[in-house]
């Protein structure tokens, strides 16, 4: 019989800091969960399948008209909310109820990055098959430019320094513009617009999170220069 893998302690430099942890809510409800047994993975894996839903919504929401396309919207930006909620609260079941498991980190990580993706590129589909030809590219440079703001801040914690969850465009900054871009565009088949709205919210997220990548990587050199 072998043993059961132990759960390593999670890694609380790698947090970023939520000022929605602390709230009521929040502490209710990962208590609750907690409560039913339930794990941080699964949470996580929850947060994955909005993610995919979610994108899903956006990808479709230029394909169809009038009040089926705001719908797709609203119920995408939903979805991206829902994604949020469920980042939230695995890390406080892992962390505050003890749920974490060996395979935490993997979790914490991965669905963040795919989630970035989906979402994103999704919006910039949606934008395309609205009417606007340059959804894709723009969709598709955010995407990578989300990669390359988490790829900064984990290089700069393989060298050894605190991570660095800087703006301007983090990844609740991104969500949230992209969130309020959804909540506006739904409006658009009132004034028969064709993607516009989504696209320049994705160029608004595009530029910040190029001013994310180029600080959090200008900081990262400034630290091992201040170390030599």
């Amino acid at each position: 019989m072998t043993d059961a893998p132990e759960t390593a302690a999670p890694d609380l430099t790698n947090r970023r800091p939520l000022k929605t942890r602390g709230a009521a809510w929040a502490g209710r409800l990962a208590a609750a969960i907690a409560g039913k047994g339930v794990s941080a993975d699964v949470i996580s894996g929850l947060g994955l399948a909005f993610a995919v839903l979610g994108g899903a919504l956006l990808a479709a929401s230029g394909g169809v008209e009038d009040g089926w396309r705001s719908l797709c919207l609203v119920l995408g930006a939903t979805c991206v909310q829902l994604r949020l909620a469920c980042n939230l609260l695995d890390g406080m079941v892992a962390v505050e109820h003890g749920r974490a498991s060996p395979y935490g980190p993997i979790w914490n990580e991965l669905p963040d990055r795919i989630a970035d993706v989906l979402f994103l590129a999704g919006a910039g589909y949606g934008a395309m098959s609205a009417g606007f030809s340059g959804g894709p590219a723009l969709g598709w440079i955010c995407a990578a430019l989300a990669m390359l703001t988490a790829y900064v801040r984990e290089l700069g914690r393989g060298l050894g320094f605190a991570a660095d969850f800087s703006g301007p465009m983090a990844k609740p900054h991104r969500m949230a513009a992209l969130t309020a871009t959804c909540a506006i565009a739904a409006f658009e088949p009132l004034w028969r617009g064709r993607g516009e709205v989504l696209a320049a919210g994705l160029a608004v997220i595009a530029v910040g999170t190029l001013v994310t990548v180029v600080r959090r990587t200008r900081t990262l050199a400034e630290r091992l220069a201040d170390r030599r």
